[in-house]
Formats: structure tokens, C-alpha cells, sequence
């Protein structure tokens, strides 16, 4: 065996869309992963959109460094990526010089190729690329990017996108001999229109989407307009809310089919012993919350908060971490992880200590969120909620609003975040947190890991 080979393999496997709190309805993850390894309970994301999300998760940056501000061009998406070079600096060119066979299969950024691109282009970085470039929602009759060369899946059984990615992975993991390896994995489900294998058309019947207390939440009176404009749900809204819910989970099985193939196909290899799995989703997402028939960009932690769930050498299994962990610290954990430079550009924390049972004895205090609408009249119709920046700490949860309202909702009181308290909050605390927030928002680098711990 090479001598690199010694060093642990690294899997990746990103949801589309996923909230936080429906894992245990998947027997894969909760038994390969979450039985065996650690689920982070507080974990957000930099900002409630797939393609700022999934920027700063190839390269540690929050929204406001990497410039990737929306899903679309000109100012985001895969376009805006592409024209300002950002490839060429990834979680996958760091693994790559490291030594590792790297990977990316699924979804990468947002309308890749975009008007940038030739469909068959592949960024730097990646070893094997299988990546779709047409119809990719659909999970059906879509086009695949493989390495460069372009092949259409039809509407079979087999054609099914989550399983050729499977199958895809398993090959990946059956080559890879000689070198450790980093797969990033970034299956479709469960985003709309949440397209279900087959197998798994009449799976969840009759079940509904969970009615916590921020469902149709009933007074939003204290709230910025965007969320008072809002009217209560219809019980019709409700029945599609729940169509939509079953439709997500149909999806999310695809998914975990494709966790048990990994899995085996590192059994197989044996490889798991010595391998890291991360799951985790780029974004949440809103189903009846907050008035929401569903949806996502929102400050809230239906939007905001996702699964992060690892197992791997000295993970200590059926775990649970509490501390604050942003997507932002994934490509610096996997760096740490698999001997990689990061650059200076570099701004996640490595949970490495996390996950290995030994924090420091200071952590961050603030998690950073951001979001921009898009420019164009007809996205910004369809994302009514106006720019923010947020703040997550401990016990607050603390937005300010490009049209100066604000939110502040105390977490140890009001978990669900019913209760705005900017109007009549402590003008100290309020101070604090603008503070906090401002700082987050201004900073670069290396000093984000000062920032981030500011009380």
C-alpha cells in the first residue's frame, strides 16, 4: 500500500434543501452515520440559497468575501464563480496538491455551465468529474458532464440520478488503490420537484409535515413586513404543504440508498475503517413555518440551520456536539483532516478537536448568515424577503434588515423564534449584538477567527 494511502479518505455527501430534524425517518444515515458517529446540533449554513451556500463550502469564505451573492447571474451563480477565478482556489485543487484522488458528483453550482462555460468544461481540481449540466431537478432525462465528455440519461428505472451517482461513487471508491481519496458526493433530493426513484413512488403515505409551534405562526405582528405581508395558510395550503412534504421524503430515500452504497462499497474496499463521512445540506427549508408554504432565504433556523452528521477515526459514536459550527469550517476541516494547505483567503474554523472529542477552551460566540435578493425584477419577485445579515450566537438570534427593521429573538426562551424583541430589547444588548454582527460582516480571513469569537 502507497505510503499516502495511510491517510484517511474523505466523503461528502450534500443534500439539496434538507431541514434539520428529519434524519431519523432514514434508515442508512441514522444507522451508518448517526449510530456511528457525531451529529452536530447547532450547524448553519452562511447564507439560506444553494449557490452562496455551496461557494462558500468549496472555499471557506463567507458570502460577503467570495462575492457569490445569489443562484444567478450577473451577480451569482455559476457565471459569477467562474468569471472571478474562485476555482482555482477550492476544497478540491487543495486536496488534489495534498495527494488525494479527488472527486465532485452531483449538483456543483448553480445553472453551471451558465453562458461562461462549454458544457463540457471541467474546473480545476477534480480527478473524476460527473456532473449534470441539463435537467438536473428532474433526476431524469438529464445530460451528465462525465470527465469532459457528454452523456444523456433517459427516464428508466436505472437512469434514476441519485442512483448513477451511487454507482459512480462505488467505482470511485473500488479505483481509488493507491492514494486517499476526497468524494464530494452532492445528490439532488430532496429539492423540487422532488422526484422519487420508482421503488420509493408510494413511500410516507398519509404522513404530514411536523406542525412545531412556528407552523402558520399565528401573530406576526412585531415582525418586519416582509413576513406581517404573509396571510395564514388555508387548510387547502396546508394539504399542499404536506403533498410537499411526502414528495421531499420520497426524494430523501434516493439519498439514503445512495449512504448505504457508499458505505458498502467502502466495506468492500476496506476502506471504512479509515474513511470520514460528512452529511450535511446546503440550505434548510420552510414547510408551513413562519407562514411559509415552503421555500427557503429567510433568517430563520428553518432556512438557516441544517444536519451535520460525521463518523470516522475517533468519532465517538451516538454523539452529540453542541457547539456552533457554520459550513464555512467544512473545507478547513477537510484540509486538516487529509494534511492540506489552506490558503490565507481561508475563513471556517477545522471541527477537527470537535469531532475528535477535545474542544479548545474557546470556540466561537457568533455564526455569520447573509443574503442579498437578486437584482432582476423576476427573481426578486419570487424573494420577497429584503437583504439581511445575521447573527447566531448562543442565546440570540439577531437580524438587521436592509430596510432597518430588525429581529431578536432570545433562543433560550423562544427556540422557535416567535416572539421579535428588537422594538423593546435592552439598548446594551442591542448595541452588543450590532457590534458582533458588524464585525462578522467586515471581516476577511484569518481575522473572521477573531471576529467570530467577539462577546
Amino acid at each position: 500500500m502507497a505510503e499516502g494511502k495511510s491517510r484517511p479518505n474523505i466523503v461528502l455527501v450534500m443534500a439539496d434543501d434538507l431541514e434539520t430534524g428529519t434524519l431519523p425517518y432514514f434508515p442508512n444515515i441514522t444507522q451508518h452515520l448517526v449510530r456511528q458517529g457525531a451529529f452536530f446540533d447547532r450547524f448553519f449554513v452562511t447564507n439560506s440559497w444553494c449557490c452562496p451556500s455551496r461557494s462558500s463550502i468549496l472555499r471557506s469564505q463567507y458570502v460577503h468575501s467570495h462575492g457569490v451573492l445569489t443562484n444567478t447571474a450577473p451577480e451569482g451563480g455559476f457565471d459569477r464563480f467562474h468569471e472571478l477565478g474562485l476555482e482555482r482556489s477550492t476544497i478540491g485543487t487543495w486536496m488534489q496538491q495534498a495527494g488525494y484522488r479527488t472527486a465532485l458528483m452531483g449538483k456543483y453550482l448553480n445553472h453551471y455551465p451558465g453562458g461562461t462555460a462549454e458544457e463540457s468544461f471541467v474546473p480545476p481540481g477534480w480527478d473524476e468529474w460527473d456532473v449534470p449540466v441539463r435537467a438536473l431537478y428532474e433526476e431524469y432525462g438529464y445530460r451528465l458532464n462525465e470527465n469532459g465528455a457528454l452523456f444523456d440519461y433517459g427516464w428508466t428505472e436505472q437512469d434514476y440520478l441519485s442512483d448513477v451517482l451511487a454507482r459512480k461513487a462505488a467505482d470511485f471508491i473500488a479505483g481509488s488503490t493507491e492514494k486517499p481519496f476526497f468524494l464530494y458526493l452532492a445528490p439532488i433530493g430532496p429539492h423540487n420537484p422532488d422526484n422519487p426513484a420508482v421503488r420509493h413512488a408510494n413511500a410516507f403515505a398519509g404522513s404530514t409535515a411536523p406542525r412545531t409551534p412556528s407552523f402558520n405562526q399565528a401573530d406576526v405582528s412585531a415582525e418586519p413586513l416582509w413576513l406581517q405581508a404573509r396571510p395564514e395558510i388555508s387548510q387547502e395550503g396546508m394539504d399542499e404543504i404536506d403533498e410537499r412534504y411526502r414528495a421531499r421524503m420520497r426524494a430523501m430515500l434516493g439519498v439514503d440508498d445512495l449512504v448505504g452504497s457508499v458505505v458498502t462499497a467502502l466495506q468492500q474496499a476496506g476502506q471504512l475503517d479509515n474513511t470520514y463521512i460528512f452529511f450535511t445540506s446546503d440550505n434548510g427549508f420552510h414547510l408551513g413555518t413562519h407562514r411559509l408554504r415552503q421555500g427557503k432565504t429567510t433568517p430563520f433556523d428553518e432556512a438557516i440551520r441544517v444536519p451535520l452528521v460525521v463518523r470516522g477515526p475517533g468519532v465517538k459514536a451516538s454523539s452529540m456536539i453542541d457547539q456552533l459550527g457554520s459550513t464555512v469550517d467544512l473545507a478547513t476541516t477537510f484540509a486538516e483532516l487529509g494534511g492540506a494547505t489552506v490558503p490565507p483567503f481561508a475563513e471556517g474554523r477545522s471541527l477537527v478537536p470537535l469531532l475528535k472529542g477535545r474542544p479548545p477552551a474557546e470556540w466561537r460566540a457568533n455564526v455569520l448568515v447573509e443574503f442579498n435578493r437578486p437584482a432582476n425584477a423576476a427573481s426578486a419577485a419570487q424573494t420577497p424577503v429584503p437583504n439581511y445579515r445575521a447573527l447566531r450566537t448562543d442565546q440570540y438570534a439577531y437580524v438587521e434588515y436592509g430596510t432597518g427593521e430588525k429581529q431578536l429573538y432570545d433562543l433560550h426562551d423562544d427556540p422557535y423564534e416567535l416572539h421579535n424583541l428588537a422594538a423593546g430589547a435592552d439598548p446594551a444588548l442591542l448595541a452588543n449584538l450590532e457590534a458582533r454582527l458588524s464585525a462578522m460582516a467586515a471581516c476577511s480571513g484569518a481575522t473572521c477567527r477573531q471576529a467570530d469569537m467577539r462577546q
